[in-house]
């Protein structure tokens, strides 16, 4: 997953984020609307307990390693913004 989103160009970690969603959980058009602060835990009907474990699979490929258990949290999950915040700081 991770090369498709460089093959668009996509230097914004939020779009990055946006385009993740939007393929793992299947939002369509929808997706173009969320912003840095959409809530996702707790508000997207589509993020159910596997969402998580498709969205996780979507963040290894974009970070390029696997992520360990402990390093997951539900507060990564809380934004569209945290889960950038996690990609950036991930990465660094």
């Amino acid at each position: 997953m991770q090369e498709v989103f460089l093959d668009r160009g996509m230097s914004n970690t939020v779009e990055v984020v946006k385009t993740l969603l939007q393929e793992r959980l299947n939002l369509g058009d929808a997706a173009s609307a969320l912003t840095a602060d959409s809530l996702i835990m707790g508000v997207m009907p589509e993020f159910d307990s596997m969402a998580v474990v498709n969205v996780i699979a979507g963040l290894e490929a974009i970070v390029g390693k696997t992520i360990a258990d402990d390093e997951i949290t539900t507060e990564m999950f809380e934004s569209v913004g945290s889960l950038a915040h996690f990609i950036e700081t991930y990465q660094a």
